[in-house]
Formats: C-alpha cells, sequence, structure tokens
C-alpha cells in the first residue's frame, strides 16, 4: 500500500507484530522505542526503519517528529506496560505516588505527546491507533487507572481529528502471550486462570492486536472510530 506507519514501542512483543503487519503488506514502516540495539536489532527482523525514542520525554518526541519527514499516515501508539511490575509495592504516599506518575506518563502521556507531535503530518483518510488494556475495566491499579484515561482521552480524540478526514480507535487486549509484558513475574496458576476465562479457551497473541490495527487503518474501517474494541476471546464483553 506504500503508506508511512510509525509504531511506538516497536522493537518487541504486540508492537513488533503491528510493525510487521503493516511492512508485509508493503507499508512503509517507522518503529521506535527505548533500547537501541534491541531496535536496531529488531528493524533488520521487519526491514522497519528505527528511531530511539522515550515517547514520554518530550524533547526526544519532539526529535522523533523532526526526523520523520513531512507526512504520515498511520500512528499506532503501543509504547506503555505496567511499570508496577518494575518497583516495590510503594511505602510510602511518596512512593506511592512516583508509582502513579510513572504508570500515567508510560501509558497515557506517551500516547498524548506522541499524537500531538505528528498530529499535522497525518493525511486525510489516516488513523491513529492507541492500545490499551482489559485492565482499564478493573482500574483499581494506576496501572489501569492510566489505560482508562487513555480510552476516556482516545474518544475525545476522535472528535478532535474527525474534521481532519482521520479516524481515532482503541484497541483493549486482554491476556497475550509471546510478550515481555509480565517481566517473568506471572505464575503457572494466574496464567491458568486468565486462559479459563476467555470463551474460547485460549490465549491472546501479537498477531490478534496486528490484524484489528491494520483493519482499522483500511478502507473499510473508515466509519469506526472513537471506540474501544476489545481483543480478549470473551474474558472482558461489551454490549
Amino acid at each position: 500500500m506504500n503508506r508511512i506507519v510509525l509504531v511506538t514501542g516497536g522493537s518487541s512483543g504486540i508492537g513488533k507484530a503491528v510493525a510487521s503487519r503493516f511492512r508485509a503488506s508493503g507499508d512503509t514502516v517507522v518503529i521506535t522505542g527505548r533500547g537501541a540495539e534491541r531496535l536496531e536489532s529488531a528493524a533488520a527482523e521487519i526491514d522497519a526503519r528505527p528511531i530511539a525514542c522515550d515517547a514520554t520525554d518530550p524533547r526526544q518526541v519532539a526529535e522523533l517528529a523532526a526526523e520523520l519527514g513531512d507526512h504520515l499516515d498511520v500512528l499506532v501508539n503501543m509504547a506503555g506496560g505496567n511499570t508496577d511490575l518494575l518497583r516495590d509495592e510503594a511505602a510510602n504516599l511518596e512512593q506511592l505516588a512516583e508509582a502513579w506518575r510513572a504508570n500515567l506518563d508510560a501509558n497515557l502521556l506517551s500516547a498524548v505527546l506522541t499524537t500531538a507531535a505528528v498530529l499535522d503530518k497525518l493525511r486525510p483518510g489516516g488513523t491513529i491507533v492507541n492500545v490499551g488494556s482489559i485492565g482499564a475495566e478493573y482500574a483499581s491499579t494506576s496501572y489501569g487507572a492510566a489505560k482508562a484515561a487513555l480510552a476516556a482521552w482516545n474518544a475525545g480524540l476522535s472528535s478532535e481529528v474527525g474534521p481532519k478526514g482521520l479516524t481515532a480507535n482503541l484497541i483493549a487486549p486482554g491476556y497475550i502471550e509471546e510478550t515481555e509484558f509480565f517481566h517473568g513475574k506471572l505464575s503457572d496458576q494466574r496464567r491458568a486462570a486468565l486462559i479459563d476465562a476467555t470463551h474460547n479457551g485460549r490465549p491472546g497473541r501479537p498477531g490478534d492486536v496486528a490484524e484489528l490495527a491494520f483493519f482499522l487503518a483500511s478502507e473499510g474501517a473508515r466509519h469506526l472510530t472513537g471506540q474501544t474494541l476489545h481483543v480478549n476471546g470473551g474474558a472482558h464483553t461489551t454490549r
């Protein structure tokens, strides 16, 4: 198709699968990530252009936007993750505040900054895909609350970009295997419970999200905007 596609957090897991799916269709794909070595390796594997960027850093995001060129067709805000899994439980209010800010920065601010930086580059007919989480439906943690905020922001973003000929949707994955999301902290019992909660009896895979992201950027999805689309095998249902 030869569109220009930007996937933040595209060096591994779901982000890499999304980038690979667009590249397989002939699109020009740019991926970002914080780890330069992993980013370069992923880019070489899927034939994408790597640009190192921490999406929570305004200066780095501005530099990313400057490197992209004048035009963009698809933005996938994949960068994020549960930062609580990388730190000890908060022992006081100061640590609690720091923990909540970390997840808000990683999962909400990263998407807001990147979108603001590249919005004027997106051509009519383009799309923005934000990646949330089933955790937003049980937002008792900083991660869930950050993803819930991302979904609310996406709905407002859709009304802002619609007059520009753009769509904005959010994909909310459930449990997805073949990623590093849990950083080795997922027990066998918890994994089994997550799979048992589905209707189809299997874990999600990065390709499940990648295919939906690709569809949302297609001509057939032009009247689909402002939505949260769940990819969880029925673990959370909507009506």
